[in-house]
């Protein structure tokens, strides 16, 4: 999608500061990160929320990012101690980029407050 600022950052268009990327999603270090570690995880694939996700093909890529968030955590050292993934869907959550992204963040106590 041509006016997605994640799409652009994963055609190179805006620069980011890469973490992971092959063909199917690419993570970057959040901008604004809320935790000593913050990345960003998306597909390649431009979709608004996992709401558009709903093929066989989908389905797969969806188990494929949730592995690789796993050896992020690993290769970012916070596995051990623990992390937190989260997505927002919408306007009630706060959804901001409408291009679907998971945040994996960690390297401090998390609070057990969800909202």
């Amino acid at each position: 999608m041509s006016d997605c600022i994640f799409c652009k950052i994963i055609n190179g268009d805006i620069p980011s500061q890469r973490v992971y990327e092959d063909s199917l999603c690419y993570a970057f270090n959040d901008i604004n990160p809320q935790a000593p570690v913050h990345v960003l995880v998306v597909p390649k694939k431009h979709a608004a929320s996992v709401m558009e996700l709903d093929t066989e093909e989908d389905e797969a890529l969806l188990g494929h990012i949730q592995q690789v968030i796993g050896r992020l955590a690993k290769e970012l050292g916070i596995a051990e101690s623990g992390f937190r993934v989260l997505t927002n869907c919408g306007p009630d959550a706060c959804q901001t980029v409408k291009h679907l992204h998971y945040h994996v963040l960690g390297g401090t106590k998390m609070s057990e407050k969800m909202l």
